[in-house]
């Protein structure tokens, strides 16, 4: 048998293998295609790929406040918001003939093949992309293998289904770029505080330079290496036609500049506004079974606000097309916020400026309290009682108790001292050492506050400052505190007596009272005007300095059940005692409510409840939630006007002026002081034709608190606050308020008309 040509042999094992082996890929590719072999998705889920978009709060003035989102910080942006340098450098260095395939292209893959992958990978595009939305992480080599004929599929059809535009758009909205920035309308966001839109090309080249490895080409952490990478995208663009070479030269001299700013949902303007909003959005429907014994008057306001508040519960209450719930998480919503950013960032520094200086006043009276953080007034036995039930809410406790930790064992591991950081607002956080009881004391030892501004006549909430720093004091004073109002109730006593007919003008003695109460208690307030004891005053006195006995004596003429009737209907909805004492405020509100009462004097006697969202929007753009205010008729015209009257009283020339003295507003303005028992809360109301403001200052708990009156006061702790912001925003011509804008009171209305 004669033996065949060695060359011959060769050629029929050559030939062989190679239809062999294009039969074996032709056959896996034809198995995938049938669903018989890997993942394929179905072709509904290759139309509506499922990507987590973050939802989007945006304020009035369209400018983001933040997003929510549960793994990845994603916002979708549309094919005409990128800029052409980008497209056409990810073109250039990606995939140069990403308009000339299909979804798969042979050339440069048997070139990559030949050349061992040193001319890149020969993945196109759509590969990539359908790497992304369909590959999981492959573990190994041979996982990944098998890996790359399903995405030559999974392309094809992704070439079908969409166009070149779609294609590229869907790429870049999943590409994710490090530091929870996912897509490309985050990533510019973190690393230039810029828009895909506004890129310029050496920012555009640096992150599509990323795409290759963003790990590798980190910007943060390898800046020469991604300057290195940014300009081979540089020269790629000039190769292939998109930019001269003179311009690749320029761009490249040009150092890696980065405005990065990191995403975390502490950080950012109106951060517990976002977090009241992401509360508020994804609450579910109350269950009595649900709330402890001592919450049943939070279960009462919780199932109010369900059925009367249609931005509560929202994602509860509303479904997709496809009768699935909302997810804020990672359905893609454009909440859209009554916020103006710029008076957010007012209110924000109004409250930092104040507060910073009000807690050097209170460590200077604490460095004289033997138990310090709390008021001398307190007894050891109270103070170990508020220590014990904060030591108690503390995750350190919870963890020991489930452990099955000893009571002795807990209280030794509190009282051990550790390295620590605590907060400071001069020094950020430090390092030290505490016991974990100390740590808790020093928190406490900080005041804490709420500030909140509001349009009285369309009910947009403007400012929302819930506390002095999210980051380390999280409890929202807005909507989730309540404490007791003091003198800041009184307008609500004036205006019952001026809708039952009395007039500003009226006069009384200013004298000690004693009024009963319904078991013949006695009650007889205190007063500090007992200098004018028995001068014959006017109510319009009475309410200017904010004299308890004159309040005492409009509280004789009504019953309290009549005033918690008027506090209802401004809007007071938690627990109201009625009692002849209500008069002085012991009553807990929380500053939403006590803002939006306030309304009621600015906006002709209509209450109209605060808005913070005007719409919402799907991820398609598609508007799925608007939302109107809710407004309440309570008073009369004349009664309002009444009661501007009295109220402007106290900013000129009474409890409030220093706004006018010592900060300088001097706007058409009413509003009303309020402090309670012990200097424990300090309260200011305040607003002017077109703004309504309301600020609180107090110590975590009641016993933490100035001893002396001067600082102690609310004209000193919360007054401060709604000047500074006052000020900030009348001087900004920006914002439209007219400094001069005068109350619109008819001029037939005289306020001594009642008395001649």
């Amino acid at each position: 048998m004669t033996k065949k040509p060695w060359y011959k042999v060769f050629l029929i094992w050559f030939w062989g293998l190679f239809l062999g082996g294009m039969l074996a890929a032709f056959l896996v590719i034809w198995l995938i295609t049938k669903g018989a072999l890997g993942y394929l998705p179905p072709l509904e889920e290759l139309q509506n790929p499922k990507n987590s978009f973050a939802s989007e709060v945006i304020s009035s003035d369209m400018v983001s406040l933040g997003r929510y989102y549960r793994y990845e910080n994603r916002v979708g942006v549309q094919y005409d918001d990128l800029s052409p340098l980008l497209i056409k450098a990810l073109i250039a260095t990606e995939d140069a003939r990403f308009y000339d395939h299909t979804g798969v292209d042979l050339k440069s893959m048997f070139r990559a093949i030949l050349k061992l992958g040193r001319a890149g990978g020969g993945s196109t595009l759509t590969q990539q992309l359908a790497k992304q939305l369909w590959s999981p992480r492959a573990n190994n080599i041979v996982e990944r293998a098998m890996q790359k004929p399903i995405e030559w599929v999974i392309a094809t059809k992704l070439e079908r289904l969409y166009s070149k535009d779609e294609i590229l758009l869907m790429y870049l909205n999943q590409f994710d770029f490090l530091y929870n920035a996912v897509g490309i309308q985050t990533a510019c966001q973190v690393y230039f505080s810029t828009t895909p839109q506004d890129l310029k090309l050496e920012q555009a080249a640096m992150l599509v330079g990323m795409c290759k490895n963003p790990s590798l080409y980190n910007p943060v952490r390898h800046p020469v290496r991604a300057k290195g990478r940014r300009d081979v995208v540089l020269s790629q663009m000039e190769k292939y036609g998109y930019i001269d070479e003179a311009t690749r030269d320029s761009v490249a001299q040009i150092p890696l500049e980065l405005n990065y700013s990191s995403v975390d949902h502490k950080l950012g303007i109106a951060p517990y506004l976002r977090e009241y909003l992401r509360g508020v959005l994804t609450a579910k429907e109350p269950k009595p079974g649900d709330y402890a014994e001592w919450a049943k008057l939070q279960y009462q306001l919780d199932k109010w606000q369900w059925e009367n508040n249609p931005l509560y519960g929202f994602c509860e209450k509303n479904t997709k097309p496809d009768g699935s719930k909302y997810d804020i998480y990672q359905d893609g919503l454009k909440i859209y916020t009554t916020i103006d950013s710029r008076m957010q960032r007012y209110a924000e520094e109004a409250v930092s400026e104040h507060m910073q200086e009000q807690q050097k006043a209170f460590f200077r009276e604490l460095k004289h309290k033997k138990n310090a953080p709390f008021s001398r007034s307190l007894t050891q036995k109270e103070i170990d009682g508020i220590m014990n039930r904060t030591m108690r809410q503390t995750d350190r406790y919870r963890a020991m108790k489930k452990a099955g930790a000893s009571a002795d064992e807990i209280e030794q591991s509190f009282m051990t001292p550790r390295e620590m950081q605590v907060f400071t607002y001069d020094r950020g956080l430090i390092d030290t050492v505490l016991s974990p009881y100390d740590s808790i004391k020093w928190l406490k030892s900080y005041l804490r506050c709420g500030f909140m501004s509001m349009d009285p006549h369309t009910g947009h909430v403007k400012a929302y400052v819930g506390g002095p720093n999210f980051t380390h004091f999280q409890y929202d004073m807005i909507t989730k505190g309540r404490r007791q109002v003091g003198s800041t109730i009184k307008p609500y006593l004036y205006t019952l007596a001026m809708d039952e007919g009395m007039w500003p003008c009226e006069t009384t003695v200013n004298e000690p009272i004693t009024l009963y109460d319904a078991t013949g208690k006695e009650w007889s307030p205190r007063d500090t005007h007992d200098k004018y004891q028995g001068d014959t005053v006017t109510l319009t006195w009475g309410l200017k300095n904010s004299s308890n006995w004159i309040a005492a004596y409009l509280m004789s003429l009504f019953t309290p059940e009549q005033l918690v009737k008027m506090m209802r209907s401004f809007g007071i909805q938690g627990q109201i005692d009625p009692v002849v004492s209500l008069c002085l405020g012991p009553c807990e509100v929380s500053v939403e409510e006590m803002v939006g009462a306030y309304t009621t004097f600015a906006n002709k006697g209509i209450r109209i409840e605060p808005l913070y969202v005007t719409r919402i929007e799907d991820n398609n753009g598609n508007v799925i939630g608007i939302f109107t205010p809710r407004t309440h008729e309570i008073i009369s015209e004349t009664t309002s006007y009444k009661m501007i009257y009295m109220l402007r009283a106290v900013m000129d020339g009474g409890t409030g002026s220093r706004v006018r003295f010592k900060y300088g507003v001097n706007a058409p303005m009413g509003g009303k002081t309020g402090t309670t028992n012990n200097n424990s809360d300090g309260w200011f109301m305040c607003f002017t034709p077109s703004i309504v403001c309301g600020t609180w200052v107090g110590g975590e708990d009641r016993g933490i608190h100035f001893d002396n009156m001067a600082e102690g006061q609310g004209a000193s702790m919360a007054l401060p606050i709604n000047a500074l912001f006052m000020k900030k925003v009348l001087d900004d011509p920006e914002l439209g308020y007219n400094p001069n804008e005068q109350f619109d009171i008819p001029k037939w209305f005289n306020a001594n008309a009642g008395c001649r």
